[in-house]
């Protein structure tokens, strides 16, 4: 079937497209409270103060018997929830476009992740191993449900259109962030007022993000709907499936090297948004409630920085903004390397800085990665991506946690992922995108 007649396919159905449009936003809206209220904020301090609890004389815990720093737990536990996703996603993916089932896949992944997320309410005492496992398969099962969600992206999206629709998706996201993170800092700073201790309202607010992210993927579950599968091909097991899928993207060089480039600057953004709170609290000294309201401040800035950086988009084109934009994180994580300990008004201004290219340099790069997916492949090509996005995400968390448990110290730890975006930046540069997408065998957009 030829590009043409999958493009008519795709965009003939007006006011239903529309309405499968709206609906996709609201996974956004449901699993990005995970992102921020669990990832970002409470469960890195949380479970780190857990196995604090749980460690020896040293400071060390002895999961399976081998000895952990417990500072560095919260990040090897997400090093390890994103190899378990490099396992699923790109069997997953290719099962989602060669059935054509992605909804009831989506389905799957999305309400696993709530339930353990929403499980967390158990964590307590000195159970970081209960933690760490909860956080694997919550990090884990929102990897391949983000990637099915984002697959659909240039099946309800014409090309013109998918830079706005992008962003107004992660937009979306962070405003649900927002309206969630201030119950909760309520719901924190009060807790006495509320009846609870301090670990009880942190352990409610865990186990509400678990329940909001499955009460609003009813939304999209219902609005959006499956395509048909590829046709002519037999189910191929495990690795057989996986080595398949590796063949196929190895004659799209281009769309692999902008991956290459995506995984290293992508891979510094997710260890800036799973580490900044320990850093926050740990080596700055400041308190919950400090770091709540800074992470609340991303989530309203990010909405403005993704919408603005989309218009930006329309005038200099995707690639060119997402460039500025690790010129920003760099110039930004650097910065963040000299605040002051015990100074919010400092740490604040980090936050400032990163929520106003957080949301557009995320929103972009899944745009401009639509352009340069073959017709068909939507699925199984984004499993690729959000290996880059998450799922190969663990070498940062992974250099973070070794670097503090070599120097002790969080400051070090953090200026090391400099290097992703610096990196990341000179590798992006090098990709012709426009050759890029026509050889992928798409209409090449007149701005990208």
């Amino acid at each position: 079937m030829g590009t043409e007649t999958v493009q008519s396919e795709v965009f003939d159905e007006g006011t239903d497209l529309r309405r499968e449009q709206r609906g996709w936003y609201f996974y956004d809206w449901a699993c990005s409270v995970y992102s921020t209220s669990v990832l970002t904020v409470f469960l890195g301090p949380y479970l780190t103060s857990v196995a604090d609890h749980a460690a020896d004389a040293d400071g060390y815990v002895h999961p399976l018997g081998i000895p952990v720093r417990a500072g560095s737990f919260f990040a090897y536990s997400v090093s390890l929830s994103v190899i378990l996703a490099v396992v699923l996603m790109p069997l997953v993916g290719s099962a989602a476009d060669r059935t054509g089932r992605k909804k009831r896949l989506l389905g799957v992944a999305a309400y696993a992740g709530a339930a353990a997320t929403t499980g967390m309410f158990f964590l307590d005492g000195d159970r970081y191993l209960l933690g760490g496992l909860l956080l694997i398969v919550a990090n884990a099962a929102q990897s391949v449900a983000l990637m099915l969600y984002n697959s659909y992206l240039p099946q309800i999206a014409p090309p013109e259109e998918r830079d706005t629709i992008s962003a107004r998706g992660w937009a979306f996201g962070y405003v649900a962030g927002s309206l969630v993170l201030i119950v909760n800092l309520v719901l924190y700073s009060a807790h006495d007022s509320f009846g609870l201790s301090e670990t009880e309202a942190v352990r409610i607010c865990l186990a509400g993000a678990g329940l909001w992210w499955g009460a609003f993927t009813l939304v999209p579950l219902r609005r959006l709907r499956d395509r048909g599968g590829r046709t002519g091909g037999a189910a191929a097991p495990g690795l057989r499936q996986l080595a398949a899928t590796a063949r196929d993207m190895r004659r799209h060089p281009l769309t692999l090297s902008f991956l290459l480039a995506y995984l290293v600057y992508n891979d510094g953004i997710q260890t800036v948004i799973s580490q900044a709170s320990v850093y926050g609290s740990e080596e700055l000294g400041l308190g919950q409630s400090t770091l709540i309201g800074a992470v609340l401040m991303v989530q309203v800035l990010a909405v403005a920085g993704a919408l603005t950086m989309g218009r930006l988009a329309r005038t200099y084109g995707a690639k060119r903004t997402i460039l500025g934009s690790l010129v920003a994180w760099t110039v930004t994580l650097a910065a963040g390397y000299f605040l002051p300990a015990k100074a919010p008004v400092w740490f604040f201004a980090l936050a400032a800085g990163i929520g106003l290219v957080l949301g557009g340099s995320q929103a972009l790069s899944r745009s401009l990665f639509s352009h340069l997916v073959p017709p068909g492949k939507e699925a199984e090509y984004f499993a690729a991506y959000e290996m880059s996005d998450r799922g190969m995400s663990w070498l940062g968390p992974l250099m973070f946690g070794i670097t503090y448990q070599l120097t002790g110290s969080y400051r070090s730890a953090i200026i090391s992922l400099v290097a992703f975006f610096v990196i990341g930046f000179a590798l992006l540069a090098r990709v012709p995108v426009r050759r890029a997408i026509g050889e992928a065998g798409n209409p090449v957009p007149q701005k990208i």
